[in-house]
C-alpha cells in the first residue's frame, strides 16, 4: 500500500456555532498532485491551516507527513513547504539572499545552501538576476522563484495557496511543469486554486462547499459523474446542489 501523505478523517474547525470545516474526510497519497478547490469561504484556507500546524481543529483526526497535527504541530513544520500567492518572498532582498533566508528558516547546512543555490539559479535562468532585488522580477518569476524556494528543503508535502493568481496562461503552464517535476521526485504537492482548468492537473480533486467536501475524485470520473464538459460546470452543478439543499 502506498504511503499515505495525509489523512484526514472528520475533521472539523468551528468559530461558536458555525463551522468553517465541517467534518471533511479523504487521504492522499505520497507524490500525488492533490486539488483543493471551492469558492471564497468554503473552508479551504482554514483546513488548509489545520493541515500545516497553524490552527488547532475543534475536532476530528489528521496527520501530515506521518505527524499528528495535535501533538506534532512543530514536526510538521519542519516537514512541509508553504507558497501563498500573498506572501512567499521578501521582495527588499535580492534572489539570493532570499534562497539563502528561507533554507536556513528550514535547517538546510550553510554548505548545502550554496550548492543548492547555485544550480536553483542555474535552473531558473535567473543567473544574471541573481543580484536582483526580488521586488522588481515580473510576478511570474517570483512565482517560481517562490515554489522553488518552498521546496528547498526537499519537504514530504507542499502547499500551495492560490500560487498562480494573476500570471498568465504561459507561465502557469511553465509553473504546473514545475508542479509536476516536484510530484515524479516524491513530493506531494496539496494546492487550491480557483482556475478550473489547473484542476485538470490534478491526479484528483476535492470540492469544498459550505465547509464540506461534496465531492472527490479524479477530474475525468468528475466530469463523467456530474456529465459536464468541464471542471466548472462540475463545480457549478456541485454549488448549485448545496443550494437547493440548504433551501
Amino acid at each position: 500500500m502506498a504511503e499515505k501523505a495525509i489523512i484526514c478523517k472528520d475533521l472539523s474547525k468551528q468559530f461558536g456555532s458555525f463551522y468553517a470545516v465541517n467534518k471533511i474526510s479523504f487521504e492522499v497519497e505520497k507524490g500525488e498532485i492533490f486539488g483543493f478547490l471551492g469558492a471564497n469561504g468554503a473552508g479551504k484556507t482554514t483546513a488548509m491551516r489545520m493541515l500545516c500546524g497553524l490552527s488547532y481543529p475543534s475536532s476530528g483526526e489528521a496527520s501530515v507527513a506521518g505527524f499528528d497535527v495535535y501533538k506534532q504541530q512543530e514536526s510538521i513544520k519542519k516537514h512541509i513547504g508553504y507558497m501563498s500567492q500573498k506572501f512567499s518572498l521578501y521582495e527588499n532582498l535580492n534572489v539570493l539572499e532570499n534562497i539563502e533566508f528561507f533554507g536556513g528558516v528550514y535547517g538546510v547546512s550553510r554548505g548545502e545552501i550554496r550548492e543548492r543555490s547555485r544550480s536553483l539559479v542555474q535552473t531558473l535562468g535567473l543567473e544574471s538576476q541573481a543580484k536582483k532585488m526580488v521586488g522588481e522580477l515580473p510576478l511570474g518569476w517570483k512565482q517560481k522563484l517562490a515554489f522553488s524556494v518552498a521546496i528547498f528543503h526537499r519537504p514530504r508535502v507542499v502547499f500551495l495557496d492560490e500560487p498562480t493568481g494573476g500570471v498568465d496562461p504561459v507561465t502557469r503552464r511553465q509553473f504546473w511543469d514545475m508542479i509536476y517535476e516536484a510530484a515524479a521526485s516524491g513530493i506531494t504537492v496539496f494546492v487550491t486554486t480557483h482556475y478550473m482548468d489547473e484542476a485538470e492537473y490534478c491526479n484528483r480533486i476535492s470540492v469544498m462547499v459550505d465547509g464540506k467536501i461534496e465531492a472527490l475524485d479524479s477530474p475525468g470520473n468528475l466530469k463523467q459523474h456530474f456529465s459536464a464538459a468541464s471542471m466548472d460546470e462540475v463545480f457549478y452543478k456541485l454549488a448549485r446542489g448545496a443550494r437547493r439543499s440548504a433551501d
